[in-house]
């Protein structure tokens, strides 16, 4: 019964078997390796882009704040949601390796509207030389809340960034989740929206740990170059990057693993509901955000559930409602689930 994090799961087999095979003999290193050329003939293909620049990455949070510094100048803000895993989870990161520039939270929500984004980028450079600059657009699809962005709504954003000439970042750490909800293609939910640059997640569908950052652009190809390795993120032994990745986009196994972790998503809110809980949004993807009477979250922890509490603590008056969060990765047993809305029913 853990919904604690789809970060939790184990690696489908197809990945381990992938680097157990990259594993025989020897391949050049830093990138060069083969595996990695079809990688990126992979993505180009999948995301209609021919000319896209691709590169790989272990973690999320090296993805987004590489991808922002190649994107931010040092003197601009970058704006985003205050619920953004850049702003609240990455420990400065993006203001670090963009050597200063600033986070400018657009909204308090999960989604920006046109109209906030709009009124943000206003708020800017009114002071002349003595204030931040504009910067990039920075965009999470899944939500940090478990929502996701239409097609249409990162269109008008697109249009207003580009109004003001800025660049529009996609923290995608959860990508093939927000696609299959929405039921679009690649291409659909990224470049043809506006979006410049992509954080393409697969530590979160499965992989052991590797991220995909595409830039539409090819120009920004060079500066990324320099900035991932400087950023002590250029893997000597690349290919291990490079063999979960094509793994992990053959046979659309992306594609099934979240199908299924939004599927085991759907299935715990039905119960959810059932239950009486309130959700905080209508869950869209793979992450709920549910209230539960304190007393319900103690006897599901000591049935030995595993899920973060959000907004309150174990300890207080039984009957107060506590919103939790509650993440199902591609692997979870739906037998867990049943065991799990039978100890919330009971």
């Amino acid at each position: 019964m853990h919904f604690a994090s789809d970060n939790s799961g184990p690696v489908p087999q197809q990945i381990l078997d992938a680097l157990a095979k990259a594993n025989q003999g020897y391949a050049m290193g830093y990138g060069a390796d083969a595996e990695m050329a079809e990688v990126t003939a992979r993505i180009r293909e999948i995301f209609e882009a021919p000319e896209a620049a691709v590169y790989l990455v272990a973690t999320g949070t090296a993805a987004n704040v590489l991808a922002l510094s190649t994107l931010a100048q040092p003197w601009q803000t970058i704006f985003c949601t205050r619920p953004a895993h850049i702003l609240q989870d990455e420990c400065n990161g993006p203001e670090f390796f963009t050597g200063g520039a600033k986070l400018t939270p657009v909204t308090d929500a999960d989604k920006m509207t046109p109209d906030a984004l709009r009124a943000a980028i206003e708020g800017e450079e009114v002071r002349g030389v003595h204030g931040p600059q504009r910067g990039p657009v920075s965009l999470s699809q899944v939500t940090e809340l478990g929502t996701v962005y239409t097609v249409a709504e990162l269109e008008a954003l697109g249009a207003v960034a580009r109004e003001y000439g800025l660049p529009v970042h996609m923290d995608g750490a959860r990508f093939a989740n927000a696609l299959v909800s929405l039921g679009c293609t690649p291409a659909e939910m990224t470049w043809k929206a506006g979006v410049d640059a992509v954080s393409f997640g697969g530590t979160k569908n499965g992989c052991l740990g590797v991220e995909a950052v595409i830039f539409f652009d090819p120009k920004h190809a060079q500066e990324f170059e320099y900035r991932r390795k400087r950023g002590a993120h250029l893997f000597s032994k690349h290919r291990y990057l490079s063999a979960q990745m094509l793994a992990y986009l053959s046979d659309d196994l992306w594609l099934n693993n979240a199908r299924a972790a939004n599927a085991k998503a759907a299935q715990l809110a039905e119960g959810l509901r059932a239950a009486g809980a309130e959700f905080t949004h209508e869950p869209q993807a793979n992450m709920l955000f549910a209230a539960l009477p304190r007393a319900q979250h103690q006897a599901l922890f000591e049935a030995g559930a595993v899920y973060h509490l959000w907004d309150g603590a174990l300890d207080g008056p039984a009957d107060d409602l506590v919103t939790a969060r509650f993440v199902c990765d591609w692997s979870l047993p739906e037998d867990r689930i049943r065991a799990f809305l039978a100890l919330l029913q009971g």
